[in-house]
């Protein structure tokens, strides 16, 4: 096929190369002066999509993605399908895929997990929202980037499951790293802890895969001194994006809302960015009740 690709950072980067890789032609932008083996580089967002089959987006954030949308959405060819990767909030996804749809676009919002590794390594977990048809055109480009896609509804069901997703994720990593601390002050092994909890009734992602104790459990950020897997400002990032949805929705979502307080704090106000969002942990171990 021939790919434009728009935004070719940490993520888009790695994506984009692999496309070229498996014999895509691939022509990227992106606002830094990047070079992407295999990729053609084009002098404006608007050249880079003219005249090609599908054009891929992976931006930071709502305000960019319509930026960018309004300038490429004219420029694109009647039929082509725009599949964006980016994590924005859903009325921004929905939106888009509304200016799409009335140019005779298929748009496909398709946030991603698995991180700058799952990018370089094509072993992404795509969300897909939008059409079976524009879904159905994206799968084989999916199927070269990662190694699944779910398509989860219409427009905007791809960031919704993202970020109901990231929600649990951000809350039940609190509550593990919590029970750490607390099992340490009540003297129990962390090993120990670890032994019941990962095959009982706490069973989680949080504990089992990506255990914040260092030493305990498979290898996970904990063991790299926490540098980040996924960092907690992206964590953040995806809490405030779930409870924007939730205030367009009217949805109740308490922990939600404490989950992303408590992120805030550690990012904004605790040294926290730049470490992985586990190292909540260490953050609980020197904190007392008060």
């Amino acid at each position: 096929m021939n790919i434009g690709f728009i935004g070719l950072g940490n993520m888009g980067g790695p994506m984009a190369a692999n496309l070229a890789k498996a014999g895509h032609n691939v022509t990227g932008f992106d606002m830094a002066d990047v070079s992407i083996e295999g990729v053609e580089m084009a002098a404006s967002a608007a050249e880079a999509v003219t005249d090609q089959d599908v054009v891929i987006t992976m931006l930071p954030n709502g305000a960019i993605l319509r930026s960018v949308a309004a300038e490429i959405i004219p420029a694109m060819k009647r039929g082509a399908v725009f599949i964006d990767c980016s994590t924005v909030d859903v009325d921004s996804a929905r939106a888009v895929a509304a200016d799409a749809e009335a140019a005779s676009l298929l748009l496909v919002d398709a946030p991603v997990s698995g991180g700058v590794g799952g990018a370089q390594a094509g072993t992404l977990t795509f969300m897909a929202g939008g059409s079976d048809a524009g879904f159905k055109k994206a799968e084989p480009l999916f199927e070269v980037m990662g190694q699944k896609a779910v398509h989860c509804g219409g427009p905007g069901a791809g960031q919704s499951a993202k970020i109901c997703n990231n929600m649990i994720l951000g809350a039940t990593m609190i509550a593990t790293c919590e029970a750490f601390a607390l099992a340490d002050k009540l003297g129990l092994d962390r090993q120990k802890m670890f032994d019941v909890v990962s095959t009982s009734s706490g069973y989680s992602w949080s504990m089992n895969a990506y255990c914040p104790a260092p030493g305990v459990g498979p290898q996970s950020p904990a063991d790299n001194d926490y540098k980040p897997g996924f960092a907690a400002e992206l964590m953040l990032k995806d809490l405030r994006l779930s409870q924007q949805a939730a205030a367009s929705a009217d949805a109740d979502t308490p922990m939600g809302a404490l989950a992303e307080t408590l992120y805030a704090r550690f990012v904004e106000e605790e040294g926290g960015k730049g470490r992985d969002f586990s190292a909540m942990l260490p953050r609980f171990e020197k904190r007392g009740r008060g």
